[in-house]
């Protein structure tokens, strides 16, 4: 009886010992907002980026958690003594999930097809300056460029210039084929999206075998969900009044980081009387910053007067230029010919910051004689009607891309910004390599859109995530939209 007991016991360990460590294979994160498709190279959506950077895709260049650009499929590169030319040498031994083999002639397809003039590349900017892209053998590329561009190898780190195969690219957007330390596996729509470990991989096989996120857009759904444990961890939690009670909790860490998300109140420059300098800046003094803060994210954000992070050491404080004052709002509509207001659009998409912001800032914009009539959009329905069709007064959205300043010397871009000085200025920018001179021209730019008035800026986006106490390498902070699974791991 006593051996048979100790051998129920033994099976019983052996039991529990293979269910820790299957559990300790797996992971479970979950994130608010769903990717309209799953090419990182083919929508403007930050969702995409959020499963699929690292993770499936790479590119030449790579951001860490720290922001600082690494290797990617590039292991190095020479730039010539004119800034012109930059030649990678590429990995060895890499290939796509579908078994082909990535080499130069793959670097040359993804960086052509992503400047060519029918290019339906978001961030086609950032490929604007590649004059020539030429394969010296399968595993160096040159490429040439106009003019130099000081933030080439930055550029290159961004999930839109990631490497893609001929052979897959047209069906990435429901079957991504990368060369990533994951493979897809699955994707049920409204649900969740599963990765497994490739086994292929030209890298450190990374720890966790198997990855599910889990798509769960309401805050009060994210709480149960984590509480529960019904996930291993949120990344961006979309309900930071609960975040006291999770830190009461041993059972979870919290960590609190920053993004480069500038979170704006969007604002089409072309649509009247928005195409008015004076009913802009209204709106931007009749925007309460720190009530839309406390009120929609409980305290979480840092207030900004222009486009760029406020940990970037480059930054200007220009909220001075937009300091809560309806009285001078009222004023400057009157002097715009609005003395009894107007009414207009906020189209909001469904991020809580957006949501529960807009309705903040609606009543806002009431007091000064702004009737902003809301309507809530899914993804598919914001990105089509607002950034693709342009057919909005005012919306709210946090650009997460990194120092993105740029888009706004691009008319075309669904806020529809154009002056020609700013756009100069631009250029001389993306020319400029001395670090300096570059810190001078940011500085320009920054003031010019905040006395322009051209969007409201709010905040810098906060980055709160809840993960179970034993799993380690989150990234605390999003230098770019990314769940980097790479360096996950359990510890007993």
């Amino acid at each position: 009886m006593t051996i048979f007991n100790k051998g129920l016991i033994t099976v019983s360990a052996f039991a529990l010992m293979a269910s820790l460590a299957n559990a300790q294979d797996n992971v479970t994160i979950a994130i608010q907002l769903e990717p309209p498709n799953l090419d990182p190279t083919g929508a403007a959506a930050q969702a995409i980026d959020s499963v699929m950077y690292s993770n499936v895709f790479e590119g030449l260049t790579r951001f860490m958690s720290d922001g600082a650009v690494v290797p990617g499929l590039a292991k190095s590169w020479d730039i010539s003594e004119d800034g012109l030319s930059y030649t990678f040498n590429l990995q060895t031994d890499v290939t796509f999930h579908d078994g082909t083999k990535m080499d130069a002639e793959d670097v040359k397809f993804s960086l052509d097809r992503a400047r060519a003039e029918d290019s339906t590349n978001a961030q086609k900017g950032l490929f604007a300056n590649i004059a020539a892209v030429d394969v010296i053998d399968a595993e160096t590329v040159k490429v040439t460029l106009s003019q130099p561009t000081g933030n080439f190898l930055f550029n290159m780190a961004w999930g839109d210039a990631v490497i893609v195969a001929p052979e897959s690219a047209e069906t990435n957007a429901t079957a991504p084929i990368g060369t990533g330390a994951y493979r897809f596996v699955d994707w049920v729509q409204g649900d969740r999206l599963e990765l497994t470990r490739n086994a292929d991989y030209w890298g450190d096989a990374p720890a966790i075998q198997n990855a599910t996120f889990r798509f769960i857009s309401d805050p009060t759904a994210a709480f149960a969900a984590v509480m529960a444990e019904d996930v291993d961890a949120f990344a961006g939690f979309p309900a930071p009044e609960n975040i006291p009670q999770f830190e009461a909790d041993p059972r979870f860490q919290v960590l609190k980081g920053n993004t480069e998300g500038e979170t704006i109140l969007s604002t089409n420059n072309k649509m009247p009387p928005f195409d008015n300098k004076l009913v802009r800046k209204a709106v931007a003094h009749a925007i309460d910053r720190q009530a839309i803060i406390d009120g929609a994210m409980f305290g979480l954000g840092t207030p900004i007067g222009t486009h760029f992070a406020p940990h970037n050491p480059n930054y200007v404080d220009l909220t001075g230029n937009s300091q809560y004052d309806p009285e001078l709002s009222k004023k400057l509509l009157a002097e715009a010919g609005f003395a009894d207001g107007f009414t207009t659009t906020l189209k909001l998409p469904p991020p809580s910051y957006a949501r529960r912001g807009g309705e903040i800032i609606a009543a806002q914009l009431r007091e000064v004689g702004i009737d902003a009539q809301i309507s809530n959009l899914e993804w598919a329905q914001w990105l089509e009607e607002v950034f693709r069709g342009k057919d909005f007064g005012l919306s709210i959205v946090s650009h997460t891309e990194p120092m993105d300043i740029g888009i706004y010397a691009n008319p075309d871009y669904y806020f529809q910004y154009d002056n020609p000085a700013f756009q100069a200025l631009m250029d001389d920018l993306n020319k400029a390599t001395d670090p300096g001179e570059r810190a001078a021209l940011m500085a320009q730019a920054q003031t010019i859109i905040s006395e322009d008035y051209v969007n409201g800026y709010l905040f810098e986006l906060a980055y709160p995530t809840i993960a179970k106490a034993g799993l380690q390498g989150m990234w605390e902070n999003q230098p770019t939209a990314a769940v980097d699974l790479t360096g996950l791991s359990w510890t007993n």
